[in-house]
């Protein structure tokens, strides 16, 4: 397969960031919630910004239930106990484990049920398990093997709202936590409000556990998410990658799951990463091989920077330039 063809705008591939029937990105469907010129997820809307490969490292995930308000520093500045939150932190950043803070949609402080989770998106291994707590203090005594808990057998929902971090997290995701619960029933989401998870620009931000599929400029009210997941099968049009794995193999994914149309979501999972010579500079490219249903199949991606410099979040003080991923090939091993 011929490389894919130039950029129509900044940092945008037409392999990457069209849909299907060859509609750019926010003509067929966009974000639920207000628009403001100003703000960086309409910004990255206009300009077609691919999210494609933008998931992050964490593999393992502690969850903790807490309404009210956040800061900016959701941890540290909400009504979790201060005198716990830093040693809280530091113990997870000992075991790997990134926090996230939860609520439902609307809860005050006095419908908290403390709930807490340990969550592991490791390919083999996922897992969500959910336990209760007296006190936040328990919280650095208590295992986070998923030794304890009770396992859950629905798909849990983060979706981002942490308005404290970038409005955009609020306007759009707010509305989404209130809908995805309505078209989805009670026994197909656990839907909950979470605090920042990155890709601002990308609001509305869905993480979906056990599996850490991360999803941005998620339209209208989740129903196409939640129907795919329903189905066992990623949303690919606002997939941004899997979390856990390497930008690299987040984007030979997804080229993959496009061109051959394997959609479920234990499939084509990353075997091998080998980087290759790079071109030029700023320029990298890899092979990732992904295991297909009848054997390796090889996907050459390329990154580059940007081209011009854009504030990437409405806080931002300085734009900042992004790394794109582009497919350039894809092979099929002959089966045996």
């Amino acid at each position: 397969m011929a490389a894919g063809r130039e950029p129509s705008g900044p940092g945008t591939d037409p392999d990457f960031c069209r849909e299907p029937d060859g509609a750019p990105p926010g003509t067929r469907s966009t974000p639920v919630g207000r628009l403001d010129p100003a703000w960086c997820s309409v910004r990255a809307l206009l300009r077609a910004d691919s999210s494609v490969a933008t998931a992050p490292p964490a593999r393992r995930w502690l969850l903790v239930e807490q309404p009210g308000p956040w800061g900016r520093d959701a941890l540290l500045e909400s009504r979790f106990d201060r005198r716990v939150a830093s040693r809280l932190a530091a113990r997870a950043r000992e075991l790997g484990l990134r926090i996230q803070l939860v609520r439902r949609a609307g809860d005050r402080l006095a419908d908290s049920g403390r709930r807490w989770a340990v969550a592991d998106t490791t390919p083999g291994r996922e897992f969500i398990r959910w336990s209760t707590r007296q006190t936040d203090a328990e919280l650095l005594q208590l295992p986070w093997d998923g030794s304890v808990g009770t396992p859950s057998q629905t798909p849990t929902y983060l979706v981002c709202t942490h308005g404290a971090h970038d409005v955009c997290c609020a306007v759009r995701g707010r509305p989404l936590t209130r809908s995805l619960p309505l078209v989805a029933g009670p026994d197909r989401a656990d839907v909950w409000e979470t605090s920042h998870l990155g890709g601002d620009r990308f609001a509305a931000n869905v993480l979906v556990l056990p599996w850490g599929l991360y999803y941005g400029q998620v339209p209208d009210d989740g129903a196409e998410l939640v129907r795919a997941h329903a189905a066992g099968q990623v949303a690919l049009p606002w997939l941004r990658g899997q979390a856990g794995l390497s930008p690299a193999a987040q984007a030979a994914q997804h080229h993959a799951r496009r061109e051959l149309g394997l959609l479920g979501i234990l499939e084509l999972p990353p075997r091998q990463v080998r980087a290759l010579p790079s071109p030029a500079p700023g320029i990298e490219r890899f092979d990732v091989v992904l295991a297909g249903p009848d054997g390796g199949i090889t996907v050459t991606v390329e990154s580059r920077l940007s081209a011009e410099a854009h504030r990437l979040t409405c806080a931002a003080p300085h734009p900042g330039h992004w790394r794109t991923w582009h497919p350039l090939s894809l092979r099929v091993a002959a089966p045996s």
